[in-house]
């Protein structure tokens, strides 16, 4: 597992690469991939959501559970599938949502969010990777470890970031997360399954985003996809 990390999440997470855990973690890894298993996403996609989102600019953080583990859907961002995949139901469902919530939004044909990603908005899973055909098989290896220092990091070392914690297990973080300094959004997760029981749409948590954002002298995010 190459450590990819653009310079300014280097600057503030270095520490965190000599851990124990992660040292695990990466033998892990290595194991399972010598062991002939097939790992989402592609290794030089795993810290994609850093990459495209430096710290210095985060804005947003969208938190996600685990990668999608179908063929050719995982890139390393929360939520996403690469080009050319079908969009898959949590995110038909965000798309919904967002065709309610901001003006003027057309639901695209693409599920590829890495153009919200350059804006600032982190789109991060608590686990990184996981195996082919295998939900939540790399739960409890130690990437929840790493996210969780992510999501503190961003809670003291920044001020103004929109937190958007969809379903219980993400809404379990906020306790890392100083509300005094930040904006915490929660609802149900858009799942169908968590869906059908509401609290999802009509939560308007794009406008919600972008509203805060503006009070606080930044730029509101675009949320509308090109295909």
């Amino acid at each position: 597992m190459a450590i990819e990390l653009e310079a300014s999440w280097l600057k503030v997470l270095d520490d965190e690469f000599n851990k124990d855990y992660m040292l695990k973690l990466k033998e892990f890894l290595k194991n399972e991939k010598q062991a002939g298993k097939t790992i989402y996403p592609k290794g030089s996609d795993i810290f994609n959501a850093f990459r495209h989102t430096p710290f210095n600019e985060v804005k947003v953080v969208i938190l996600g559970q685990d990668p999608y583990h179908g063929a050719q859907q995982a890139h390393g961002l929360s939520f996403s599938v690469q080009k050319g995949v079908a969009v898959p139901p949590s995110l038909q469902n965000i798309y919904k949502e967002l065709a309610t919530d901001i003006p003027g939004f057309t639901i695209p044909k693409t599920g590829d969010l890495t153009q919200w990603a350059k804006q600032g908005v982190l789109l991060l899973n608590a686990t990184l990777t996981v195996q082919a055909a295998e939900a939540g098989s790399h739960q409890k290896k130690g990437w929840e470890k790493f996210t969780d220092s992510v999501i503190k990091t961003i809670s003291d070392k920044k001020e103004g970031v929109v937190f958007i914690l969809w379903g219980n297990y993400a809404q379990s973080k906020s306790v890392l997360i100083d509300e005094n300094k930040h904006l915490i959004i929660k609802s149900t997760h858009p799942s169908p399954l968590a869906v059908s029981r509401g609290g999802f749409f009509g939560s308007k948590p794009f406008s919600k985003t972008n509203a805060y954002l503006e009070k606080q002298g930044e730029k509101p995010i675009d949320w509308s996809i090109r295909d």
